[in-house]
This record gives structure tokens, C-alpha cells and sequence, in this order.
């Protein structure tokens, strides 16, 4: 049996709309080109995560990292707080513009997560959320830096975005 083709042909695109008048230097000729990227720019990954991606990737950079100055460096907090904050940094700039909001809310709890394997505790679960919540209290300089580095590059970030909405408005005026 053969099936009939329902649906029509796919309309062709009309070109956008030309505007009137010359066009102002600062605005790139085609609608979605933006500055040329540098050359360090394009080596770069751009990945853009959802705020749940931002979280689980924060999540499991720090439990790896956890586990490495477990192995590595005999439980040191120090060096665990000082990778921190990198990994603080490439989760809000690696979150997606629209959950921006997201970056500094999962990177305290990536703290949390990761620092389980080195926290110290023994004795059962008790004493591994004592030893937990000892290190989470004594360490906690390296939980604000980490976080404040998430939420400066958010709003930094967030203030671009709406600068470059806007800037389209300012020329036509």
C-alpha cells in the first residue's frame, strides 16, 4: 500500500527585512554575529550546561578532587579549598545564560559533597557527620571564597547580557 504524502512542501525562508538608512559601524552586519572570538577564545570549550547540569558537574569535580587529595595529598583541606574555587569558577561559566542564578546555589553544595571523603570522621555515620560538619564549620573561608567567585562571574555575566540587549535600543534612538 502506498501512503500519501499530508503535509506541504516546506515554505522558503523570506530574507530579513532590510532597514532604512545606513547602518551604524558598531553593529555587525548580520543579526546573530557578534564580536570575533580570540584565537584563545576558540581553543576554549564553550560548553553550556543547565543549572541541574552546572550542579552534577560541580558535584563531580569536587568528589573527584575529594578523592584525589585523599590519595594524594593525606586529607588536606587546604588543597582541596584551593581547587575549589577553579572549579567554582568553570561551573558559572559554563552555565547556561538563563540559569545563571543556579551557579552560586550549587557550588556550596558541590563543597559539601566532595569534602565527605576527607572530612575526617570515624566511628559509623555519626562520627563521619561530625567529622563533616567539623570540616564544613573550620573550613568555611574556603566555602564563601568559592561561592563569591561563583556569584561575581554570575552577575558579571548577567550584567553583559542585559548590556547587550539593550545596546541595539540605544543605537536606534
Amino acid at each position: 500500500m502506498e501512503q500519501h504524502r499530508t503535509r506541504s512542501a516546506p515554505h522558503q525562508q523570506r530574507p530579513p527585512a532590510q532597514r532604512q538608512g545606513p547602518r551604524p559601524a558598531s553593529v555587525p552586519a548580520q543579526a546573530g554575529a557578534g564580536p570575533r572570538r580570540s584565537a584563545l577564545a576558540r581553543r576554549m570549550p564553550r560548553p553550556r550546561l543547565t543549572g541541574l547540569g552546572g550542579g552534577l558537574f560541580a558535584c563531580a569535580a569536587m568528589v573527584l578532587v575529594g578523592g584525589i587529595c585523599w590519595l594524594l595529598f593525606g586529607s588536606s583541606l587546604f588543597v582541596y579549598g584551593l581547587l575549589f574555587l577553579p572549579v567554582a569558577a568553570a561551573t558559572a561559566l559554563w552555565v547556561r545564560p538563563a540559569d545563571l542564578i543556579t551557579a552560586p546555589i550549587g557550588v556550596p553544595i558541590a563543597f559539601a559533597a566532595g569534602v565527605w571523603p576527607i572530612s575526617g570522621g570515624s566511628g559509623g555515620i555519626g562520627g563521619h557527620l561530625m567529622g563533616l560538619v567539623s570540616a564544613l564549620s573550620l573550613h568555611a573561608g574556603w566555602l564563601y571564597a568559592g561561592t563569591l567567585v561563583a556569584a561575581l562571574i554570575a552577575v558579571v555575566r548577567k550584567a553583559v547580557l542585559i548590556g547587550r540587549r539593550r545596546m541595539p535600543r540605544r543605537l536606534t534612538q
